[in-house]
């Protein structure tokens, strides 16, 4: 019995320096308000408005978007892409029209004179399948520059402030005390 009151009265003087503490050193916890979160701000037909002007003039979506460095590409793929078919389609007709006089039994001059009809035709053949590459390698480029343009919107308006966060957390099993890595999602309302 005299060893519990002991303790019991060493405990309790030992107790009494914790109601003395300092009011000033304490920090004071704020919950975050809802109202303090900024808004998320969403322009539904960004998207839209970026793809009719890509449609309209080719890189012209991607300075809406604000991606300066992608209307450059979508210039450059256009504008060799829309070279290749005019020079292919030159050829072709240097060709068509060597064959044709040819057929005619007038002289071909240049070049392709000393080429026979099978070796025209041949020519012919390539340069219109060239050409005719170049032009689908053109609509595809454009069709790329407007749903790049589209998408690149799209994602311009993913919420990504700080409501939304994916961190990576390590944290330790207690079993075995091995660490686990794993992603937390928060989400604040």
């Amino acid at each position: 019995m005299k060893n519990i009151l002991f303790i019991l009265i060493t405990l309790f003087f030992f107790s009494l320096p914790a109601f003395a503490q300092d009011n000033e050193l304490k920090v004071d916890i704020i919950k975050q308000d809802s109202v303090l979160l900024k808004p998320y701000k969403m322009d539904p037909l960004a998207p839209a408005r970026a793809a009719f002007y890509s449609g309209l003039v080719p890189g012209l979506g991607q300075i809406y978007n604000k991606r300066y460095w992608k209307a450059p590409i979508a210039w450059g793929g256009m504008g060799l892409s829309i070279y290749y078919y005019s020079w292919n389609n030159k050829k072709y007709h240097e060709y068509r029209d060597a064959y044709k006089d040819k057929l005619a039994g007038r002289p071909v001059t240049g070049t392709l004179s000393e080429l026979n009809g099978d070796r025209l035709i041949r020519g012919q053949k390539f340069y219109q399948r060239n050409r005719d590459l170049s032009m689908f390698f053109t609509i595809g480029i454009y069709l790329l520059n407007i749903v790049d343009a589209n998408v690149d919107a799209h994602l311009k308006q993913f919420n990504v402030n700080e409501n939304l966060s994916l961190l990576p957390s390590l944290q330790q099993n207690q079993i075995d005390y091995k660490y686990n890595l794993g992603l937390t999602l928060n989400y604040k309302f």
